[in-house]
């Protein structure tokens, strides 16, 4: 069997909205005890437009009011890469490790990070990425031997042909 898990649909994997989680792995395992589900191989996570894939994904939960699971955080290790797509953004971005919150709207890329805005094809490479959609609020950290590096493209408008 390719995967052991296809085409998971899962109630209690839902995020504020409503809408279906799917995700595809070799393998998965539970502990409701520590509130965490592993899924490993190849795995892929879609959500609406939203992507996420890495070799090993570990969903942590808490329950809420109404006693269902909520995921409280995602972390994607290994070959880690996202798509998002909101209401005015489309964003990309990869990483050794990719940590979402969705509650708060987090994300952090740790290790050879990339992130690209596909509208304004702004681009940004760092050691530490961290981006929070709620506040607007993002975070690039580099290293002493790979900086930050941003990519804009910078309209000139009619100045371009004036020099």
């Amino acid at each position: 069997m390719r995967y052991l898990i296809g085409s998971i649909i899962c109630s209690t994997l839902l995020f504020a909205q409503s809408e279906t989680l799917v995700i595809d792995a070799q393998d998965f395992q539970a502990d409701d005890k520590k509130g965490v589900s592993i899924f490993t191989g190849n795995v892929k996570i879609k959500m609406g437009q939203d992507k996420l894939n890495a070799n090993r994904v570990d969903v942590f939960f808490t329950t809420n009011k109404e006693n269902k699971k909520v995921p409280l955080r995602y972390e994607a290790i290994g070959n880690a890469d996202f798509e998002i797509v909101t209401e005015d953004k489309h964003y990309i971005g990869n990483g050794d490790k990719i940590i979402y919150s969705p509650q708060k709207e987090e994300y952090t890329i740790i290790g050879n990070g990339f992130l690209q805005e596909k509208n304004d094809d702004r681009k940004v490479y760092g050691d530490t990425i961290f981006v929070n959609q709620l506040t607007g609020e993002a975070k690039v950290k580099g290293n002493e031997n790979k900086p930050v590096r941003f990519i804009i493209n910078v309209d000139r408008g009619d100045e371009k042909g004036k020099n």
